[in-house]
């Protein structure tokens, strides 16, 4: 596995698990601290799409 695949799977891990936590959080009865964390999963996505976005395939 490349190091680019790492990275890729890396972003999408970090921005699942704070997608659950936000989840978890929401039903929990921790609205506010749901609301914030869920807020963290388009900024995760978007620095890795940045960050990768100069990295070739090969």
């Amino acid at each position: 596995m490349s190091r680019l695949q790492l990275a890729k799977i890396g972003f999408l891990a970090a921005a699942a698990i704070s997608f659950l936590l936000s989840v978890y959080l929401w039903f929990s009865g921790n609205k506010e601290q749901g609301v914030y964390v869920g807020i963290w999963v388009p900024s995760i996505l978007s620095l890795g799409a940045l960050m990768l976005s100069g990295k070739s395939n090969g």
